[in-house]
């Protein structure tokens, strides 16, 4: 049974939203849970967990309570008497809290206790963490985040969404490769068509940064699927599978699609509300509301993957909900499963 190491510690509305999510991901999805943080507070949460069950209201859109037998789980606890805080500078605060929760979590992988790591709170103690505790796959310069969005079509993975603001072209050749394989491996494209974001299609536009990407990538030839430039704007129609881009502009398209995502949503959840023809249009409309929202919202997803480490790591949302906790644990248990780490390795040894 492949077991996954939580912080349960890290996020927004953690210990109690993490936790919840962890034990809900190891009922549906069949996985052992490690639990790495305050032993009493864990412990306290896992009592009412039992007591209450697991409540979720999603958007308004639906309610439900999820019962739960915690003598048929398979969840350990691993005590960690300190936590790394949202403002810590990532580097210095794993170095000075050794025990922290989220270290503790990434060494569970590094010494093989459990073979994913699940990480709502500081990304960058999180990359910082799993890169030294972990280290980086043969060929690989730089870790990198994943992101998987949803489309017209198949989902697209947008890489870097974060982990590197400062990139050189060979850093995005390894981006893209990393992606294709993720894409194939995890979500099942069978050849990924990889584009690189910029502001025009031509072969021509662009900073240094994507001529030179779009050179490197154009003559990797057969090896990879290059379909040259794409515009933000071509993101969502699914034509294109892996969208490379450094860490500092994914980022930013990021917060942006998940921004305007959640405002669109909100406008038209006000308008339903407007007079009563509108309320009862809304209500027939609920049914609807609820797929689309399935479709675009971010807890669907769970987390994103840290690819180019010698190990398994999603990192989530900071304000990411039990249910977006659960999905985060999906995802490591698809990567584990899938062995993306391995494959890829082999496109370097090959």
């Amino acid at each position: 049974m492949t077991r996954i190491a939580i912080d349960a510690m890290g996020g927004d509305y953690a210990p109690k939203a993490t936790i919840e999510g962890a034990v809900w991901a190891a009922q549906d999805y069949g996985v052992a849970i490690e639990l790495v943080g305050k032993e009493d507070i864990i412990e306290e949460e896992l009592q009412r967990i039992a007591r209450e069950g697991i409540k979720q209201n999603r958007a308004g859109l639906f309610q439900h309570k999820i019962k739960v037998d915690l003598s048929k789980l398979d969840i350990k606890i691993t005590q960690a008497t300190e936590v790394i805080e949202m403002g810590e500078a990532p580097g210095q605060a794993i170095r000075k809290k050794k025990k922290s929760s989220i270290v503790l979590a990434v060494d569970a992988v590094a010494t093989g206790s459990s073979q994913a790591v699940v990480a709502a709170g500081s990304t960058g103690a999180a990359m910082a963490s799993s890169l030294f505790g972990l280290g980086r796959l043969p060929g690989i310069a730089r870790p990198a985040i994943a992101a998987t969005l949803p489309t017209m079509k198949k989902p697209v993975v947008l890489i870097d969404a974060g982990a590197n603001s400062e990139c050189n072209p060979e850093m995005l050749a390894q981006f893209a490769i990393m992606g294709a394989t993720f894409s194939k491996s995890v979500l099942g494209v069978e050849e990924p068509r990889i584009g690189v974001l910029n502001i025009g299609e031509e072969a021509s536009k662009g900073n240094t940064l994507a001529l030179n990407t779009y050179k490197m990538l154009e003559e990797m030839g057969e090896r990879i699927n290059f379909i040259g430039n794409v515009e933000g704007k071509e993101l969502f129609l699914g034509d294109c599978n892996v969208v490379v881009c450094d860490g500092f502009v994914g980022n930013v398209a990021l917060k942006i699609i998940e921004g305007s995502a959640s405002m669109l949503f909100k406008m038209i959840q006000q308008e339903f509300r407007q007079d009563i023809l509108s309320m009862v249009v809304g209500l027939l409309a609920k049914p609807f509301m609820k797929r689309i929202y399935k479709k675009i919202n971010y807890e669907e997803f769970g987390g994103a993957l840290l690819l180019g480490v010698k190990g398994i790591t999603v990192i989530s949302h900071g304000r990411s909900t039990a249910y977006a906790i659960k999905n985060a644990v999906r995802v490591a248990k698809e990567a584990v499963e899938s062995g993306v780490n391995k494959k890829i390795s082999e496109f370097y040894e090959g």
